[in-house]
């Protein structure tokens, strides 16, 4: 029983060898963990390659492209599919709007989309289900590239809602930012000095009430963009079923052009003046599509829905096959043969 307590006391007490191929840590460069992290929105003093850092540096924030005077495209997520969500980074969409307003999905769901997004370095927006305190502070804390607030009917409305994105004094959001992911859980040490600048703060304007406020909600500081609702707005207006009335576009266009010209004036004066301009932001419809807003002068453009592009290409699939009528006995037509495999090519991978 001595001899045991005497071996154990042994292995206790003797200082410990390091394997011979592992080096003395006293001798490396010391080296914070956030210099290892030079993911999106962070910054790291780590050198990497000059490859690597065209992947690695942050992609610019729809902020600044908005004021190089980028017209942006988007899509809007409703499945809150993960795979889709990175398909449509890839296809090239300039932001993706992560839909908790009108998805069946809610902060985990949106948080795997935004992983997604993020990784395929493009910025996503997140449409909340109302624009309350609570919604904002669990959706920022994910950490998007801006938030969509739906139904501001007021410029008190929205000053109330641009409060929600903000930390006091300026603000009510709630503060954990020293563990949640907006900054890299505690990683991103200049987290608190830039988000504010850095997120994209979307107001919906949706009703004919709304519409009546519009110059004071463009005009309202923190709103970037005020996001025209043309369904609900007809649904306001009476025209629930004939959102592309005439009476509903020519209320659309009216308020359109309030907010151009206000952004137009703001532009003009530069920092000369102060208040508020907001850019304009607009869902392409049936009646409406994406290329006239653009042409009338959209800043933000969302032109698609997953679900309707699925539902579309599936219709469109479905109709082409049970078209496709051949009597019995009849040969293939080779010209119609070599067609579609012409228009396949490249489709399947062998």
């Amino acid at each position: 029983m001595a001899a045991t307590a005497s071996f154990l006391s042994h292995l206790l007490l003797a200082p410990k060898r390091r394997p011979k191929t592992q080096p003395n840590p006293s001798h490396l460069p010391s080296q914070r963990i956030t210099d290892r992290l030079p993911c999106r929105g962070r910054r790291s003093s780590v050198a990497v390659s000059a490859a690597a850092s065209d992947l690695l540096s942050p992609a610019p924030s729809l902020k600044s492209r908005l004021a190089a005077g980028d017209t942006l495209y988007g899509l809007f997520l409703l499945s809150f599919s993960p795979t889709l969500a990175e398909l449509a980074a890839l296809a090239g969409y300039d932001y993706v709007v992560v839909d908790m307003e009108h998805g069946p999905g809610g902060i985990p769901e949106a948080l795997a989309c935004l992983r997604a997004l993020d990784a395929a370095r493009t910025p996503a927006v997140l449409r909340l289900p109302e624009a309350s305190a609570v919604w904002a502070k669990k959706a920022l804390d994910l950490g998007p590239a801006g938030l969509m607030l739906p139904a501001i009917e007021s410029p008190e409305a929205a000053a109330e809602a641009v409060s929600h994105c903000r930390y006091p004094p300026r603000g009510v959001r709630g503060a954990a930012h020293p563990i949640v992911r907006a900054s890299a859980y505690g990683f991103d040490d200049s987290y608190l000095s830039r988000c504010e600048d850095d997120t994209l703060v979307i107001c919906q304007v949706e009703t004919a009430t709304a519409i009546a406020e519009i110059d004071a909600i463009a005009a309202v500081d923190g709103v970037d963009v005020v996001q025209m609702g043309p369904l609900d707005l007809s649904a306001s207006m009476g025209y629930l079923w004939d959102p592309g009335n005439r009476k509903v576009r020519a209320t659309l266009r009216e308020a359109e052009r309030k907010v151009l010209e206000a952004k137009k004036k703001k532009k003009a004066a530069a920092a000369a003046s102060g208040g508020n301009a907001a850019y304009l932001g607009g869902f392409a419809m049936q009646n409406d599509p994406p290329e006239q807003l653009k042409l009338r002068g959209y800043h933000m453009v969302a032109g698609a829905v997953d679900i309707a592009m699925f539902r579309k290409a599936a219709l469109d699939d479905v109709r082409r096959f049970r078209e496709a009528v051949m009597e019995i006995g009849e040969e293939d037509d080779e010209d119609e043969v070599e067609k579609c495999e012409k228009e396949n090519d490249g489709y399947w991978s062998e």
